[in-house]
């Protein structure tokens, strides 16, 4: 069967190579010169199935007010007249409850558990080498009030298996050597030790590498202008020459720009772009850097050790598809740099970068059929797109394939939003 791609960041590619090993004829439309070019391209580098929680959670609605208020904020909203973003704040607000948030949460660590194997098979298979590292997450407490709540991020990692350590300030050294320079800043942290980092756009690119030798092919710098349909089918795929492409399956893996492409067809998906932000910056000083990832829970930004390079990444910014880079977001990213890691890195040498990460509800990414028979979705994972990605790409071949996915896969669909589930 030949199936056709629409997207080709770490979703998509990952996506094309689980189709073509499953024997499948695939291309991949992309309108960039290459692949991973936007979202994927420079993330915050973590594969974290322990830290896989949706965002509407209990209590949220109440820290969300707290963070809009801080000078270095976590996140940030800007008033705008758009009925879908308060549609889509909206059904968030509905997860806001015990129930779905533990619906939520079980789903989301079933696919990004079995998403970590499938990237560790996959990494053994093929050698694939993208700067990762196996050496965990730890999360810094900077107050006694965080460490005291660990909790209650402790009683959901029971719950699902995830193995993690409680640490005071020696233990985070210990796991994070560079932090003695600054112990007085912080009082302990939570570290899970399964977790890993990479960069999601070196993946992509050797990926795509690799699945071009398994006869995929690309056609970058291909923008997709709509879809054409009949009898419940796609019959096609318009790109912006007004040419038109067809193949036997079709799958959408466009990210944040998804529901634009499928709106037109009467499918609404709830996915809206939350925007996020990077600084890349060289490293200066090997013992003053990272190890590993680690999560600052104050401003929450990840900062990960990428080889010679340090990524610090951050922010929630609902602006629509705005691509603009604010002063104020970075001076957040080099507040939490300086610091934890002084003399790391430089942050007045670092790259700054913004991406537009496809957020659902209720945290699930959309992986599955739709109400047309040939057209499927991949999209929606996030902040999560690089951890969840193989495992999403996998499930979705073997959906596509009409086989059983290896864990149940159902409620990963679209239609859990009309069964409210």
């Amino acid at each position: 069967m030949h199936v056709m791609i629409l997207g080709g960041g770490v979703v998509g590619v990952t996506s094309a190579y689980y189709l073509a090993r499953a024997g499948h004829q695939v291309t991949v439309l992309d309108r960039q010169p290459g692949a991973g070019l936007e979202t994927s391209f420079a993330n915050a580098g973590q594969v974290s199935p322990g830290y896989s929680a949706p965002w509407a959670a209990p209590g949220i609605p109440v820290k969300a007010l707290k963070w809009l208020m801080m000078r270095h904020r976590p996140l940030v909203m800007w008033p705008r007249v758009e009925p879908r973003l308060y549609g889509w704040l909206a059904r968030m607000l509905a997860n806001c409850t015990e129930e779905a948030y533990a619906r939520n949460k079980g789903r989301m660590v079933r696919l990004a558990e079995f998403s970590r194997d499938a990237l560790r098979e996959l990494r053994a298979e093929t050698g694939i080498a993208y700067d990762h590292r196996e050496k965990g997450t730890l999360q810094i407490f900077r107050t006694a009030k965080q460490l005291d709540q660990v909790g209650n991020d402790t009683a959901v990692l029971d719950a699902y298996g995830v193995p993690y350590e409680v640490l005071d300030v020696a233990g985070c050294i210990q796991a994070e050597p560079a932090l003695a320079r600054v112990g007085a800043t912080i009082v302990g942290g939570l570290r899970l030790p399964a977790d890993e980092t990479g960069d999601a756009y070196l993946f992509t690119t050797s990926l795509a590498a690799l699945c071009e030798k398994l006869g995929v092919t690309f056609r970058y710098g291909t923008a997709i202008a709509g879809l054409r349909d009949a009898d419940e089918a796609v019959t096609g795929i318009v790109t912006a020459t007004g040419d038109v492409l067809t193949a036997d399956a079709y799958v959408a893996a466009m990210g944040s720009y998804t529901p634009i492409l499928l709106r037109p067809l009467g499918i609404d998906l709830p996915v809206y772009p939350v925007k996020g932000y990077s600084l890349t910056l060289p490293v200066m000083d090997p013992e003053g850097a990272p190890v590993s990832t680690v999560m600052d829970e104050t401003f929450k930004v990840g900062i990960t050790r990428l080889g010679d390079r340090i990524r610090v990444g951050g922010t929630a910014e609902l602006a629509g598809f705005s691509h603009t880079l604010r002063g104020p977001r970075r001076a957040t990213l080099e507040r939490s740099v300086r610091d934890l890691f002084p003399g790391g890195g430089d942050p007045t040498a670092g790259t700054f970068w913004t991406g537009l990460r496809p957020m659902t509800p209720d945290g699930t990414p959309i992986v599955g059929p739709t109400r047309f028979a040939n057209l499927f979705t991949n999209t929606g994972h996030g902040t999560l797109g690089w951890t969840m990605a193989c495992g999403s790409g996998r499930v979705l071949a073997d959906v596509v394939s009409g086989s059983a996915p290896p864990i149940p896969a159902a409620d990963f669909a679209l239609a859990r939003y009309a069964r409210g589930v």
